[in-house]
């Protein structure tokens, strides 16, 4: 009889995929690592062992069923993960947000309503690789921090602070009570990222809802909005993908290299 994975029990859960499993290790939130049984030893995996075995974190082989079952495309790897409580990523509240350490240069990326973990994982990366300290987004009518949204964001998750608040308007009154410029992303605004220059200093960028775009309470709170040019067919970018060019075409070249 296989062993069946420990995962869903007592806050724990699990994060499928290579290279998530692999960020689950080198963001410290990794208890123990899932490889299926006779999982050819590709450069991928043996880098995930390596990363495991470099901190001490458990290895089991399991019956690669069994890892599906917890896990889909798993790709015969499975990190077991705390996605609340000690040891959890880190989550901020409001207090913790305006209480925040910031760098002079800060970015900070709010998230006014994305419900869809996909969109959430892949803002996420994006604003990982730019180097946000903070990502922001709703307790309510938002999606939450799950498996899904883990692998989604290629483990980004792991490592980045989120802020989770109730409000999002007086999350950005807070920010701009500590020198952040806030910036939204509306497909209306007058300027575009190319005839607008980011500020420098600590800057905060606020994409709304896939469907609505950003709230009017959060709209109006906004220290200025700028749009993307579309000159294509097409109206506009999800919001994941709207934040990623807003970040690498507005907000990074304002920053010291």
């Amino acid at each position: 009889m296989s062993e069946r994975p420990r995962d869903l029990r007592g806050g724990r859960d699990v994060v499928g995929g290579r290279r998530a499993a692999a960020e689950a290790i080198r963001a410290g939130h990794a208890q123990e690592l899932l490889i299926a049984r006779g999982a050819r030893g590709s450069q991928g995996l043996r880098a995930v062992l390596e990363a495991a075995r470099a901190v001490g974190v458990p290895i089991r082989e399991t019956d690669r069923a069994e890892l599906e079952r917890s896990a889909p495309d798993s790709q015969g790897v499975v990190a077991v993960v705390r996605l609340a409580g000690r040891g959890s990523p880190a989550t901020l509240g409001e207090r913790e947000l305006a209480e925040y350490a910031f760098d002079d240069e800060a970015i900070v990326v709010i998230l006014d309503g994305i419900t869809d973990p996909q969109n959430l994982g892949a803002a996420a990366r994006s604003a990982e690789a730019a180097g946000a300290a903070v990502l922001v987004s709703r307790v309510h009518r938002a999606a939450a921090v799950t498996p899904a949204a883990i692998r989604a964001s290629a483990g980004a998750l792991l490592h980045l602070p989120h802020a989770r608040v109730a409000n999002i308007p007086r999350a950005i009154q807070r920010l701009q009570d500590a020198g952040f410029f806030v910036v939204g992303l509306a497909g209306d605004a007058q300027h575009d990222v190319f005839e607008e220059a980011c500020p420098e200093g600590r800057v905060a960028i606020v994409i709304g809802s896939e469907g609505d775009g950003l709230a009017r309470l959060t709209r109006e709170r906004c220290d200025t909005l700028v749009r993307l040019p579309m000159r294509g067919r097409v109206g506009s970018l999800n919001a994941s993908a709207s934040l990623a060019a807003a970040l690498y075409a507005y907000v990074l070249p304002s920053r010291p290299r």
